[in-house]
Order: C-alpha cells, then sequence, then structure tokens
C-alpha cells in the first residue's frame, strides 16, 4: 500500500517509524525544505517530496495530514488533484471533518488523535469518521490504522478528550516513571535498573487493566492487603492529592 504522510514533524516522524515495521507499506512524504527531514528520509528510507502536486501525483491510496492545525485547511485545498479512491486521514487537532468538505467533497476523510507511541507500534489512537461513511472504507481505515496501535472509534467531539488523555497522558506517565525512578535510586537502586524497573511495571500493569477490562480500582483491591504496605502507599498518595492532581493536569490540559 502506497501511504502519503504531509508533514514531517514529531508526530509525522512517528507514523513513519510504525508504519516502516512493514515492508508492504511504500511511505511517500511531503514537507517544506528542510535538512533535518531530507537527513530523515536517507535514515528511514522513505520518498520525500517538497512540492505537494508532485506528490500528489504519486497517488497514494491513503495520506496522514500531521501539518499544524493552522495551516491545515490550507493544505487541504492543494490536495483537490488526488482521485476519488484517496482516502484522507486528518490528525490535526480542532479541524472538524466538515471544514475539510469545502475543499476535499470528493474524498472520504477521517480525523484520528494519535500519541507518539505509535512510533513503537504501541499507540493509542482516538478515530471519528462521518456517519455515512461506508464499510469497506471504515474497514480499511482501521485495519490500516492497527498497525501503528490500538483505535478506539468516538464521536467527533469527545476527540478533544482523547487526544488529552491519549496525547498528553504519556508526558503524565513519563513523570510519574521519573518519581518512582528517584524513589528506587534515594533507596539504594543505581539509575538504569530505577528506570527499567518502574517502566516495566507500568507496562505490565496497563497490559492487565487493558486485557482483564476490570476497573482500575479493582485491580488495586488485589494488591492491596489489609494493613499491608501497599495500602500505606496507596493513604500516603491521597494524604498529598495525586488523584486530584492527574484530574486537574487532565482538565487544564482540555482547557476544563
Amino acid at each position: 500500500m502506497k501511504i502519503g504522510i504531509i508533514g514531517v514533524g514529531h508526530m509525522g516522524t512517528a507514523i513513519i517509524e510504525g508504519l516502516r515495521v512493514n515492508p508492504d507499506n511504500e511511505i511517500i512524504a511531503e514537507n517544506p525544505v528542510n535538512p533535518r527531514v531530507d537527513k530523515l528520509a536517507q535514515e528511514l528510507g522513505f520518498s520525500l517530496y517538497n512540492d505537494i502536486n508532485e506528490f500528489q501525483k504519486q497517488k497514494p491510496e491513503i495520506i496522514i495530514l500531521t501539518t499544524p492545525a493552522e495551516i491545515t485547511l490550507r493544505v487541504a485545498n492543494q490536495l483537490r488533484q488526488l482521485d476519488s479512491s484517496t482516502i484522507v486521514i486528518s490528525a490535526a487537532a480542532g479541524i472538524k471533518i466538515a471544514e475539510f468538505r469545502q475543499f476535499l467533497s470528493h474524498l472520504d476523510i477521517v480525523r484520528i488523535i494519535p500519541n507518539i507511541p505509535v512510533s513503537v507500534n504501541a499507540g493509542t489512537i482516538g478515530l471519528s469518521c462521518e456517519d455515512d461513511l461506508d464499510e469497506e472504507s471504515k474497514t480499511k481505515v482501521i485495519n490500516f490504522l492497527k498497525q501503528l496501535g490500538d483505535v478506539i472509534p468516538v464521536k467527533e467531539n469527545d476527540l478533544s478528550i482523547v487526544g488529552t488523555i491519549g496525547g498528553c497522558g504519556p508526558a503524565f506517565v513519563d513523570i510519574f516513571l521519573d518519581a518512582l525512578g528517584d524513589a528506587a535510586v534515594l533507596n539504594g537502586l543505581n539509575r538504569d535498573t530505577a528506570n527499567q524497573l518502574a517502566a516495566s511495571m507500568v507496562e505490565g500493569s496497563a497490559k492487565l487493566a487493558y486485557r482483564t477490562k476490570l476497573a482500575p480500582a479493582l485491580l488495586r483491591d488485589k494488591v492491596c492487603s489489609p494493613g499491608g504496605t501497599t495500602i500505606q502507599g496507596v493513604q500516603a498518595l491521597e494524604k498529598n492529592g495525586f488523584r486530584y492532581a492527574i484530574m486537574d493536569a487532565v482538565n487544564k490540559a482540555n482547557k476544563n
């Protein structure tokens, strides 16, 4: 499958990194002249175009827009040459599907909110499709995106909070990991082992929650023995407002 990426910033790069593990993917990208992107194209092995018209002539089956929101509609207006079979996936925050329709009425358009772990095929990807998108196209999009991680279909109005949890959440988790590492070092563990231990623990806990679909509170209770060390640690988290801090961080990031 020929896949086109427009905009090779942090997210565009992460998506390319995730897609390149599949040898059946032929990746092309469009980006203004930039030495960093030129070097990246050589390192990751994708074809790079600096002219959007030349890019369109390559006839990609799927195009992913990872452009900054403020220029996304201007870019969309330049994509009128695309064949009607092309599917456009927008990763631009805040630009609704209806806004694309004034330029790309002949194309299937969906919106996603991915996060950086797509680079290692472990992303969390919120997906919103129009109600009238045919099942064949929807299935094609979902199967394609599953290469990059978990795909979570939601209503378009819910993409903002999905982006906050999925997109900002990794930074919150990184702070938690850093604090766990510091605590382990404080208690005598070397830094490399401390960081590996914390990352492994979070990965395993997340897998358990994801696969069992049990409420986090139930999983917590399985670890907290009466009068034990874990419940004492939980009490310390409550005393220091840990849960409120997380909720407040999400609300602030989501501008609530």
